[in-house]
């Protein structure tokens, strides 16, 4: 594996957690219950962009509010300690893997042949 590749995900993990500890955090009740599933930066570091969820579904409006409005907050936490030239630029997006899941996993259900049984 190549160095830069193995600073790169150390890059990644290091930015995840310390926006995952930041959301924490912060006294926001819209951010109960987000999770940062993971974060992928530049390779030079300007932009990361950071998936989320939420275990309350009907939360994703008001969660993606709250997490743009700790931008900057969360932001500055990871410009300290990525400690480089730049402080990515956040960038939130929803993980919707899960959901995508569950609807692959009715849609199989739906077309399996029901069980002897």
């Amino acid at each position: 594996m190549s160095g830069a590749g193995t600073r790169m995900r150390r890059a990644d993990a290091l930015i995840r957690q310390v926006v995952a500890e930041g959301v924490a955090r912060l006294s926001d009740p819209r951010l109960l219950g987000v999770t940062i599933t993971h974060a992928k930066a530049s390779r030079d570091l300007r932009v990361a962009t950071v998936w989320w969820t939420t275990m309350r579904p009907d939360d994703l409006d008001a969660a993606g509010e709250a997490l743009e409005s700790a931008r900057g907050v969360l932001q500055g936490r990871v410009g300290s300690a990525v400690q480089g030239r730049n402080t990515p630029q956040l960038r939130f997006e929803h993980d919707d893997h899960q959901r995508r899941a569950e609807d692959l996993t009715r849609l199989i259900d739906e077309l399996a042949p029901p069980d002897p049984e």
